[in-house]
């Protein structure tokens, strides 16, 4: 007679190609030995082995080494065994794209239409995806005046609402040459805002050491850290040790929040704002950065500032992508309204895959090209 299943276990249903899940076995027999099998090729092969406690639980992890989909079930000295247990290993998904500015023209365009307006053709693109990031070109905040520069971009709090709650976004890049255009107070709420729609701020804090802290996103077990930098003036709005602001990109700099990211999470995005505008080439500092993020231990680098799109490489399980240019902005047409949502793969062995989704911005609305 065939022994019932009384041995529960327990498994995550989806997890993350090239990373350890942690299997739990409950209801054993304290002091018996538990083994969990996975079921290749017509049979069961034992993938662990482990005695269980006094509470009748055993733990064991395994590594998902390929993609698709795991069966599995525990069984003890005594014939008992488990249900079945399916656990389906993938790759994540990461959805990235350029400057986005919700003051100025695009903010003109949201007092007309709705602060849902610039989303509307790419949302479901970027919900889509495991983890949206972009490159918040602006400061969100009712307070502060102008600095003095050519340029100042400020949108409201509603209108960042939408970028988390209508467009999907986990992730925003404040390490620029725009989140400082209404001074430090604005530039705080800027932090706070985000935070409290539920996103993550990169590149700037209360501080130096804040605007450097690796920020990390986890997503079925997978960890994803970020950090940011910014190569580009004015030097008033970066952060120093008593002063809020954001992160300035020195080789130092770099290679200590990566190599600190790279302690904490499984795969490491470094952002830039750098390079010269309106440029199709990389500059010397920008190459230089990206070498020196790559040899610290980033997986990938993904920059803006140029407003145009720059070349993307494959180094391995490492990308660099010079510039992904403008994504909701204003646009003076040609090159500059040339887009894209950069779709990365990744899994616990780095980046797997990189495309390029291509768009244009029309009335500075993003529009992906039919695939």
């Amino acid at each position: 007679m065939t022994a019932l299943a009384t041995l529960v276990l327990l498994a995550p249903a989806t997890a993350v190609t090239g990373t350890d899940v942690e299997l739990t076995v409950r209801r054993a027999d304290p002091g018996a030995i538990v083994r969990v099998e996975q079921r290749r090729d017509g049979e069961w092969r034992r993938v662990g082995r482990d005695r269980a406690g006094q509470r009748g639980r055993a733990t064991f992890s395994l590594e998902l080494r390929r993609r698709g989909r795991y069966v599995l079930r525990a069984v003890d000295s005594t014939g008992q065994r488990s249900r079945r247990a399916r656990v389906r290993s993938r790759y994540l998904t990461l959805a990235a794209v350029g400057d986005i500015n919700l003051g100025n023209g695009p903010g003109a365009y949201m007092r007309r239409y709705g602060y849902r307006y610039p989303w509307r053709r790419v949302a479901p693109t970027l919900r889509a995806a495991d983890i949206a990031f972009g490159n918040l070109e602006c400061a969100v905040s009712r307070r502060g005046s102008p600095v003095p520069k050519q340029y100042n971009f400020r949108g409201s709090p509603a209108a960042l609402r939408r970028v988390a709650r209508f467009a999907g976004f986990d992730a925003l890049n404040v390490a620029n040459n725009h989140s400082g255009d209404y001074g430090r107070l604005a530039f705080l709420d800027t932090l706070r805002f985000t935070r409290g729609f539920g996103m993550t701020p990169v590149g700037g804090g209360v501080n130096r050491a804040r605007a450097l802290r690796p920020r990390v996103v986890t997503r079925h077990g997978l960890r994803v850290a970020f950090v940011g930098f910014s190569d580009r003036l004015p030097l008033s709005f970066y952060a120093t040790s008593s002063r809020p602001g954001i992160a300035f990109a020195s080789t130092s700099a770099i290679r200590g929040a990566v190599r600190r990211a790279r302690r904490r999470a499984d795969v490491v995005v470094a952002t830039f704002h750098w390079g010269d505008e309106l440029s199709h080439t990389p500059n010397a500092r920008q190459r230089l950065f990206a070498r020196t993020a790559l040899r610290a231990g980033a997986h990938a680098v993904i920059g803006a500032h140029p407003h145009v799109l720059q070349p993307r490489r494959r180094v391995g399980r490492r990308i660099i992508a010079y510039s992904l240019g403008n994504f909701v902005f204003s646009t003076s047409g040609g090159a500059t309204s040339e887009t894209g949502v950069l779709r990365l793969r990744l899994s616990g062995r780095g980046v797997e895959g990189m495309r390029l989704l291509r768009g244009h911005i029309f009335a500075a609305q993003p529009r992906l090209r039919s695939r």
